[in-house]
């Protein structure tokens, strides 16, 4: 009997329930429930990805290449903008309902009554029971939160790549750099190549003294391979090959870096015996989708939706705003959480803006709008609080003319809302 949509509904009503444990550290949770399925996480193939940003981006350049060469591939990331299903695809398509309710199901077999896992702890197990079942090539896993004690470390990848470090998360990971730099890179694994992006000095020496110790070889952006760009693209020069004129479908200068990333992943992977040919690479890049990420969602005025909420996304959003559009008037709209360095991120993105409408997404942790009014008042921009996001969307419209710019940023929430408002379509809400 196939499971009906109001059972997907109770059991992922269930897995949202498991929140209320909150973020907990540690593999043993994650173990036990692997080991209770037949540990189907044994014998696959992975790449492991940590950072503070970028993850999702590298992510989706390495499968998009992948599957250009032909191969199944598994994609777990974190969070969803809109449905839960996407967290888990396989060749770009998520999960459905209905086998994500018998997963769910099955996993649930094997909770212990007494000490169930968190939320993150049961969709890692589900995640990579979903992509042994299924027989993927090589499976993609996006860190959710540091690294060393990350539910996803339990995998034993082919690559383990680390795209940047800034200071995020400080109650959890450490409140220095160097502390949350270790955090992560406790993905480090015996003799598994390692390749990052990271350029502070300090925490490149503290991966290298940690690779040496995992004999593990560490390939570092701008060391071992680096990008040349150029008006409408760039030229890679890598660890055994170049790549001239690529080009990538995702905006921001950023997202070169991220590419440049993943083509070295794909170098190692050919000296491992796994081929990747170059027509797949620039085929892979040039039809990368990541959606909430920098994403332009109308013309006229200009659209950009990008999940930017810690203040390394944010100074990279603003570089992009004055380096890659031409507009008129900045109209920005925003939202937060309320845990997240707030003036930080405001200080990053008030600049730009000519007029500002604070709001908030449906998530209990946001921010109210009138209060994040309160903390910009320093940058004296016109503006007003809007509590409902569909009403500030409605009010920033009709303000802004052709020849302006509407940014929306601060959360991943928010962008997933936004999403549902723009598009409803594709991004018709589950429930």
């Amino acid at each position: 009997m196939q499971p009906t949509y109001n059972a997907y509904k109770k059991e992922i009503e269930y897995l949202y329930s498991l929140q209320k444990f909150g973020i907990k550290f540690g593999l043993s949770t994650t173990s036990q429930l692997l080991e209770s399925l037949g540990n189907p996480h044994q014998g696959q193939n992975y790449i492991h990805i940590a950072g503070t940003n970028g993850k999702g981006s590298v992510a989706t350049f390495l499968s998009t290449i992948f599957q250009k060469q032909g191969f199944k591939v598994g994609l777990y990331t974190s969070p969803h903008l809109v449905r839960f299903t996407e967290r888990f695809q396989i060749n770009s398509r998520e999960i459905g309902q209905e086998q994500a309710c018998r997963l769910i199901q099955r996993l649930r077999q094997v909770f212990i009554p007494d000490e169930p896992p968190t939320f993150f702890e049961a969709t890692t197990a589900l995640a990579l029971f979903y992509f042994a079942l299924e027989k993927t090539d090589i499976a993609i896993i996006e860190v959710g939160m540091g690294g060393r004690l990350d539910a996803t470390n339990i995998i034993d990848p082919l690559i383990s790549i680390i795209t940047n470090i800034s200071m995020e998360h400080q109650d959890f990971l450490g409140d220095n750099l160097l502390d949350i730099a270790y955090e992560k890179a406790g993905i480090i694994k015996e003799n598994v190549p390692v390749v990052t992006g990271v350029q502070d000095s300090s925490v490149i020496a503290l991966f290298q003294k940690i690779c040496d110790q995992s004999h593990s070889p560490l390939y570092q952006l701008g060391r071992d391979f680096s990008l040349l760009e150029s008006a409408s693209g760039f030229d890679y020069h890598g660890l055994c090959q170049d790549l001239e004129n690529l080009h990538i479908s995702l905006t921001g200068q950023h997202q070169k870096i991220n590419a440049s990333l993943a083509l070295a992943v794909t170098e190692i992977l050919k000296s491992q015996g796994i081929e990747i040919f170059d027509k797949a690479i620039q085929k892979g890049l040039q039809n990368s989708v990541w959606p909430g990420r920098m994403q332009i969602v109308c013309q006229k005025p200009l659209i950009l939706l990008d999940g930017a909420h810690n203040p390394q996304a944010i100074h990279t959003l603003a570089a992009s705003l004055k380096k890659e559009f031409e507009f008129h008037k900045c109209f920005l709209v925003i939202g937060t959480m309320v845990d997240k360095d707030i003036n930080s991120i405001l200080a990053g993105i008030m600049p730009q803006a000519d007029y500002v409408i604070f709001t908030r997404p449906k998530y209990e942790r946001a921010i109210d709008p009138e209060q994040l009014m309160e903390l910009a008042k320093p940058w004296q921009k016109p503006g007003q609080a809007i509590q409902s996001l569909p009403q500030a969307l409605d009010t920033v419209h009709s303000l802004a003319r052709d020849k302006d710019i509407i940014v929306l940023c601060g959360s991943l929430f928010l962008v997933g809302e936004a999403l549902t408002y723009y598009d409803p379509v594709n991004y018709c809400s589950e429930f």
